[in-house]
């Protein structure tokens, strides 16, 4: 074996995926038995990784995010863990004061508390539960109203694509810090609202689009073959041999809509099928392989003989497939949708379907889905509902796009990373409704050192204001950047003493443009 190849990394295949989490804080593989004190003065709490948020006036909602990447979190050194303060009125539920190692008292820290709904990877959990939070696991969404009864005592919570953060819900619960999307959409959450309130929110933007993008090939030839027709005719005891209606897909044209990370993967897997694959976008993209650009959604409908959705839910996409639009599409053309439920017009396609103009369709998002598992999907949730139902040649999946193994475990890594980082070290790299900031860790060999994580308005005068209140301090490094009307500052400052923490923080709180102020330690 050469020197170059005994130097590489074992590439991972998709038939032995990874079985674990990796640790976020600890990315050069240094023991756990090597770090560095919690802070730099020792505490006894329940755990190190406790949050306080601190809350004022609330500004306007931020503007459109461009997402980017910062390498700067690499670390001389080995990486502090840190310690939130906690002021006196933060409530818990033991003593707030112990001794401290050299006599006095030391603030003892609340543990964070984090609500995993809708049966998010095991993984995630057990994770999250090893970094020290205290884990909630439920299987099924919670509602409204059970949110405002139970969300309270969690100053972090994950959900999937069913759970409703509404601004209601985010209004009643000021102590919570930090929202995980562990899915692809965030639509489900009033993304404004929270970032007014100072809470950030995560999601997992490709780590299911494979998944996605081989369930839509999967349902292609599942259609064009009328599988799942033979298969419930047999479960039924009906022999049923019939090469009527029946393609192959090699030489047919793919129409996506949505030329994101799914619609390019599955352009590379279509084409490998020997099949043509055009494309519509709202701005131009360098397409993969032979995949062509159209100009206008007519123009796709009218030439494709499948269309497939991957577009988000915005106001601009809600209702994109109506009568019109299934009108434009040839005579005997497939349908499918795999992306949200509010983009398509379900009874507009059950006239497609009942009228024969479509020869099939294959639906995996709803307008409303059901809660749980189990019985619900009815005319409750449509008058559609019952009416699809009856249709041939019509594959109905209960939003099961990104529920493989692998895709749930990587979206667990990357949102349960994500929350860390967050509570932990106030890194917002790949939060949707925040500001992208991140410093180096604060090492081992960084002695009595603190770090800001200050949500503010933006607005003239902020930083003047909190360089002022820390003017008496070395700051070693510090990086402020702005999303619409929402603000995030970190910054690290050195030669701070335990007994100073307290009046910085109450100085910064006070401050006029404060949404959030934390202070690690």
């Amino acid at each position: 074996m050469s020197a170059s190849n005994a130097n590489r990394r074992p590439s991972v295949s998709a038939s032995d995926p990874p079985t674990f989490i990796p640790i976020p804080a600890n990315t050069r593989g240094i023991p756990a038995s090597s770090f560095g004190p919690l802070s730099p003065v020792a505490t006894t709490g329940t755990s190190p990784l406790a949050s306080y948020a601190s809350y004022g006036t609330s500004p306007q909602g931020p503007g459109s995010h461009n997402r980017q990447r910062s390498t700067s979190s690499a670390a001389f050194g080995i990486a502090r863990q840190l310690t939130a303060f906690l002021p006196a009125d933060y409530p818990l539920d033991e003593e707030p004061e112990h001794e401290g190692p050299n006599g006095g008292s030391a603030k003892k820290q609340g543990k964070v508390k984090v609500l995993l709904l809708e049966n998010i990877n095991l993984d995630a959990a057990n994770f999250l539960k090893n970094a020290g939070y205290e884990v909630d696991h439920v299987s099924k969404a919670y509602s409204e109203e059970e949110l405002l009864q139970k969300l309270p005592n969690y100053q972090a919570i994950g959900i999937r694509s069913k759970t409703k953060i509404t601004k209601k819900v985010i209004d009643a619960n000021p102590q919570l810090l930090v929202i995980g999307c562990f899915c692809i959409g965030t639509n489900q959450v009033d993304l404004d609202s929270a970032a007014k309130k100072g809470i950030a929110v995560f999601n997992s933007p490709f780590s299911n689009s494979r998944s996605v993008a081989e369930l839509v090939i999967s349902e292609i030839i599942a259609l064009s073959r009328q599988l799942t027709d033979r298969s419930g005719e047999l479960k039924q005891g009906i022999w049923n041999k019939v090469s009527k209606g029946c393609w192959e897909i090699r030489g047919k044209t793919l129409g996506i809509v949505g030329y994101g990370h799914i619609g390019a993967q599955l352009s590379v897997l279509a084409e490998a099928f020997g099949m043509s694959v055009i494309y519509y976008d709202v701005i131009p993209i360098m397409p993969l392989g032979t995949a062509r650009q159209v100009d206008t959604l007519e123009d796709l409908l009218s030439k494709s003989d499948f269309v497939t959705l991957h577009v988000p839910e915005i106001p601009d996409t809600i209702g994109m497939m109506g009568a019109l639009e299934f009108s434009q599409m040839k005579n005997g053309a497939y349908f499918i949708n795999n992306a949200r439920g509010k983009v398509v017009d379900l009874d507009a396609l059950a006239d497609a379907l009942e009228s024969k103009h479509l020869a099939g369709a294959a639906i995996d998002v709803f307008p409303r889905e059901p809660g749980s598992n189990g019985p619900g999907f009815d005319g409750s949730l449509g008058s559609f509902i019952p009416r699809l139902r009856q249709l041939n040649n019509l594959i109905l999946t209960p939003h099961i796009g990104g529920s493989t193994e692998e895709a749930q475990r990587a979206i667990g890594s990357e949102v349960a990373t994500a929350l860390v980082r967050y509570l932990n070290y106030g890194t917002t790299l790949g939060s949707v409704n925040f500001p992208e900031v991140d410093l180096r860790a604060i090492t081992a060999q960084d002695e009595r050192h603190i770090r800001l994580c200050f949500v503010h308005r933006n607005e003239p005068g902020v930083l003047k204001v909190v360089n002022n209140i820390l003017s008496d301090h070395n700051i070693e490094k510090q990086f402020s950047d702005s999303k619409g009307d929402i603000a995030y500052l970190m910054a690290d400052i050195s030669g701070v003493g335990h007994e100073e923490v307290a009046d910085i923080y109450t100085q910064i709180k006070r401050t006029q443009a404060n949404i959030l102020t934390r202070l690690l330690y």
